[in-house]
């Protein structure tokens, strides 16, 4: 059986990312810190690791690309998963008794309309998964939770109310890591991350490699380099498979621009899923600035777990 590591408690929302990718037939390793993970494929103890990279609403995983960039796991398929916060409670216990609900500050925070409008007090807790197995272990009649559906089944609390939250555009990305390079798939993306010399126009002439050659790039982010201050490297996303003639072509020249330039693989591109109410995400993306404004996305639980 397939093995693959997460990082979070059992219940949380990168081991229902695994259980979207590969079913139910999957063993799952529940990990501390991402930075966990990557030795758990390289020693052998699990076939794969899936890490969260990025929120559609909060942006990227704070430390997943730095571990990319400084660890040699593969990307081995990308994998979009629709984070729906549930509420849920003890067995029996009716909504209108609740009064405290616990979880992770970003997942309160994205739910913040839902708990205003029934008077519900936000208590952050350590984690979303943690909050639901907590509440299991020592009950409280007055308090629910917020986290995913596979935490209420794991932990036997009963959900009272289903996709919570403010926007139903919140997305998390995450990269399944292996050791090896993936099959070549019909539809792909590549991703690198590159670093340029301190000289005028040196970012442009990199990008112009890819636009001569019409290859659409799909993100291209800057971080801190951790070793020299107010120097960047960058990480970049683009369609198509880096044996393809013109991705090759493009990464041959950004070779020659570049300071350092880095494959982190090529793989099977995901298709976002869309919401099931084409009229609520319609709505959603026109409150979408607000909501950027006034709420953190959902990045769940850094260190503890991080979807």
């Amino acid at each position: 059986m397939t093995r693959v590591a997460f990082q979070g408690v059992a219940g949380a929302y990168s081991e229902e990312a695994i259980r979207q990718y590969f079913g139910d037939e999957v063993e799952t390793l529940p990990c501390r810190t991402l930075e966990e993970l990557f030795p758990e494929v390289e020693n052998g103890q699990v076939d794969y690791a899936m890490l969260p990279v990025e929120n559609a609403v909060a942006g990227s995983v704070a430390g997943a690309y730095e571990l990319l960039l400084q660890r040699d796991l593969r990307i081995n398929a990308e994998v979009i998963m629709q984070v729906q916060h549930m509420l849920m409670a003890l067995p029996d216990v009716e909504r209108t008794a609740l009064r405290r609900v616990r979880s992770h500050p970003q997942a309160l925070a994205q739910c913040q309309r839902y708990l205003s409008r029934y008077g519900l007090k936000a208590e952050p807790a350590f984690d979303t998964a943690g909050s639901a197995r907590d509440l299991a272990t020592n009950p409280e009649t007055d308090v629910a939770v917020i986290a995913s559906k596979l935490a209420a089944e794991m932990y036997g609390l009963e959900i009272l109310d289903r996709a919570i939250e403010d926007f139903p555009f919140n997305y998390t990305r995450f990269f399944l890591l292996g050791l090896e390079d993936p099959p070549r798939a019909q539809r792909t993306k590549t991703s690198v991350v590159f670093s340029t010399r301190h000289t005028p126009g040196a970012l442009y002439r990199c990008m112009g490699e890819f636009a001569t050659r019409g290859i659409n790039l799909t993100k291209i982010e800057s971080r801190p380099r951790l070793n020299q201050p107010w120097r960047y490297t960058f990480y970049l996303d683009f369609e198509g498979h880096c044996q393809d003639l013109e991705a090759e072509a493009a990464l041959l020249g950004l070779l020659r621009h570049a300071s350092f330039v880095k494959l982190l693989g090529s793989y099977p591109a995901a298709t976002t899923p869309m919401p099931e109410d084409a009229a609520l995400w319609q709505s959603s993306l026109d409150l979408a600035p607000a909501a950027m404004g006034t709420t953190d996305g959902f990045r769940d639980e850094p260190e503890e777990e991080t979807t």
